[in-house]
Parts: structure tokens; sequence; C-alpha cells
């Protein structure tokens, strides 16, 4: 009856069966308005079901106003429920699979073979089961204090920064910080002047929010100060403890005029501190944030040193941007799920953190060396490495060759994934001789593989003879 089938093996239970063919029969309009529904009786004999499971399916119909009921009278469809027609629409483009590469020398990706899992998992259960009910519900949206506590005390064992716990705002990455800073700064008109060459997916989170971009050049060193020419208040985006993605140091003559020209033009400078853990001559270095705490927002993520799943990061603001900040996380995404929050916060308490840093730097720092030998042994002299001995990828110039756009989009096509400098240059021509070679996910043998495949695809497409 009305083209109803029963499908008994289904998961989905009879009478929302019964209800769902009657409603879409009714919307596409094979019902029509007035239309009397058969009785229960009748409905149930003909489908084989119980009477209830049709009483059932038709409360369903008459609790969403699909069809009206009157004592004495029969059931009925009720006005004005049919629908037109969709549109047709173009089957959507069928998403191709991710490729397999032969070479993968991208950038940003740590080494996730060699994360604790086991001992992850044991905190992760331990601070599960010591949860007070009261952090299952809304916690606000700076963060668990008890993380913020041990990010503190992380960032003075490690860098020698002083820092009130209250300053620290927990994120969902890097990325999620720059968001909320990008609505928290923004003006209508507003600039953000940037390193040259930069991240090029982080300015893209400027860029969706309306902001002018104003590139300002790099060298070796990282951004350069006496460039800066931006309107007043415009904030500046930089990473200057290992400058993405040539690598630079930013020295102190440099920063202190970076902190002079946003005290005097009342800017405040965004320092994303990305990988700094990671430097294999010497301490990390220190962050632009010492110098002044009133005029520079810190970013960091744990998303690199320990797995980009995480999805944990922190942002350390001054005293006037705070009650701001709480606003917009408030009526956006309230928080950050407080699991891995317990969990990150034990792992930096117990000091554990600290081994894994110490451990991940020394294997980084291991195949960092393999990857320059292996450039070496497979280019001669013909290259030049950039930026300091820091980080999961390195800058480096092949004088002579030109890497630009599409050799990076026809690599891809051949199943090596290489990115030229050229990719993340805002002004376009400055880079085109360099490549950067994420290594930090490679092994000593893959970087040697890689390196000889890399050096094979080049001379075939005539980069390199």
């Amino acid at each position: 009856m009305w083209g109803i089938e029963l499908m008994r093996s289904s998961e989905i239970p009879l009478k929302r069966q019964i209800y769902l063919a009657v409603r879409d029969q009714i919307i596409n309009g094979k019902l029509k308005a007035g239309e009397a529904l058969p009785s229960t009786r009748v409905l149930a004999n003909v489908l084989h079901v119980s009477r209830n499971t049709v009483n059932e399916a038709i409360e369903m119909l008459l609790v969403e106003g699909f069809v009206v009921s009157r004592q004495g009278a029969p059931t009925r469809i009720a006005e004005g429920l049919s629908l037109d027609d969709p549109p047709v629409e173009e089957p959507p483009k069928r998403v191709e699979p991710p490729l397999s590469f032969l070479v993968d020398f991208r950038t940003g990706q740590p080494e996730l073979r060699q994360f604790p899992r086991y001992l992850w998992q044991q905190i992760s259960q331990k601070t599960l089961s010591e949860m007070p009910p009261d952090l299952l519900g809304y916690t606000g949206p700076q963060g668990l204090p008890r993380l913020r506590m041990e990010i503190v005390s992380w960032l003075y064992r490690s860098k020698g920064l002083s820092i009130d716990p209250q300053d620290v705002f927990i994120t969902a990455g890097a990325t999620h910080a720059l968001h909320v800073i990008a609505d928290l700064l923004y003006e209508d008109g507003m600039e953000i002047m940037v390193e040259d060459p930069c991240n090029i997916e982080m300015l893209q989170t400027f860029i969706n929010k309306g902001y002018i971009v104003r590139p300002i050049s790099v060298d070796e060193h990282g951004i350069q100060p006496d460039k800066l020419n931006g309107k007043p208040s415009s904030p500046v985006y930089i990473t200057p403890s290992h400058q993405f993605p040539l690598g630079g140091i930013l020295p102190a003559d440099r920063r202190a005029a970076l902190i002079r020209f946003a005290r005097e033009n009342q800017s405040y400078i965004i320092e994303d501190d990305y990988d700094s853990e990671f430097r294999y001559y010497g301490d990390p270095v220190s962050p632009l944030y010492a110098m002044d705490s009133e005029r520079v927002i810190y970013i960091g993520t744990f998303s690199k040193v320990l797995f980009p799943a995480l999805r944990i990061g922190y942002a350390i603001l001054p005293p006037k941007l705070q009650q701001r900040w709480r606003f917009l996380r408030t009526y956006t995404d309230v928080q950050n799920p407080p699991f891995e929050q317990a969990a990150l916060a034990e792992f930096l308490h117990t000091r554990k953190f600290d081994r894994h840093i110490r451990k991940m730097r020394k294997l980084y720092g291991e195949r960092r060396e393999v990857l320059l030998s292996s450039l070496e042994a497979c280019f001669g002299e013909a290259w030049h490495p950039w930026g300091d001995a820091a980080g999961l990828h390195l800058a480096v110039e092949f004088p002579g060759i030109h890497f630009d756009e599409s050799f990076r989009e026809k690599s891809r096509l051949n199943r090596i994934r290489i990115t030229p400098v050229e990719y993340h240059s805002i002004q376009k021509g400055m880079h085109v001789n360099k490549l950067l070679l994420g290594y930090g996910h490679l092994s000593p043998d893959e970087i040697r593989e890689n390196m000889a495949l890399l050096l094979t695809y080049l001379k075939e497409q005539g980069h390199y003879e």
C-alpha cells in the first residue's frame, strides 16, 4: 500500500520506516493535502505489522505536523507540505585519493613513529580517571589552569621566560591562535606587515579576515625593520627565532628596532615561535616577547614537538587584549576539550616532555647531518644552505637553477613532494633558486634514498646536469 516496502533486516525500526515512507510521499506530492490515511487496522494488515507499530508511526507524523487528526474523522495529510522537485545539480567531482610520493621532503612534519604512544596512553587514562566532574562541563575560554601553569614552568626552564599563568591562553594550535588574533586586532582597512617570504598558509588567515598584506623583505638574518612602512597600529607578523622558510635568527639590533617601531606606532608584534625547541648548536633562542610583553603577542604550539593531531597551542597576551580574547572564544568555540589538556599538563609536570624533546633534538640533529652529507654526495659543491641549524627543514640554494610554482606542480604529478621557496614568496622572483627540504619525518636511509631520487628527477627534467 502506497508503495511502502519494509526492510525487515534493516537496523531502522519498522515504525520509522513507515513514518519515513509516508513523510517522503507527502513532501514529493504523491500524497496530496487533505487526502485521508487508511485506518491503522487496514494499514497494519496490509504491511503485516502490529497495529501498535502503525500507531507509533502515525504518532510521529502527527507530532511533526505532517498529518492532522480530529476526533471521529480520519487522519488526513496536512496542507502546504508538498515541495517542488529540487534543481538538478551536477554530481560532485570525484575526490582523488592522496598521492603516494616517491620523494617526500614536506616541511613541518615531525617524526611520528618515535612518539611514546604507550606512555601517552597511560597518562591519558590516569588523568581521565582523576579528572573532577566539574572539568567535564564548560571550563572557560582560557584553558585548564594546570596546563597554563605547566606551560609557564616549561618556558621558564627552557627559555628563561618569566610569565604569569593568567597571561596564557590555550588554543587549538598555532593556526587557531592566529585566527583569534586576526579577529582581535582587526579594524576596517587594517594592514598587516609580514615577512617575505613567509608561511603562505598562515598568511591566508589574515587575508581571509580582510587584512591588506604589506610584505617586508627578508635576508639571511630575518625581517629588515628599516623597511617597515605600514600604517600606524598595523600589526607585524614574524618568526624571529627561526624564520620560516629561510631559517635565519633575528639579531638583537633588529629586535630592538622592531620593539621601538611597535611602541612608536601603537602596534603589536605577532611572534610565531613554531619550532625553536629544535636548535642543534647551543640553547634555544630567547623569544622576542622577553623584550616587551606589552607589545608582543607570543604564539607557541605542541604540534611540531609532539604530534599535529594533538591540536594544542597557546598564546601569551598583553593584558589589554585579554578581555576581548575571552569574549571571542566564548562566542565562537568556547574552549578546548579538557582531556588532552590534562594529559599534556601531566606530560609536562613529570618532565617526560623534557625527555622527549631532548631525544627528538638529538634525532633531528643527526638527520640534519645526514641531509647535509647527502646533498654533498649528490650535488657536490653546487648548493648552499640557508639559516641556522634548527627546525625540521633546510632551505637550500642551487645557483643557476630555477624553481617556480610550475616546478612544484609538475613535481607532484611525478610523485615528488618538494616545495620551492618561491611558493612562500609574496613578491615573486627573489628566491627562485631555493628549495625547502623537510627531513624531520625521514629516517637516515629515507633521506639518502629521497635525495638520490631527487637528483635523478632534476636531471631528467633538465634542471641539473
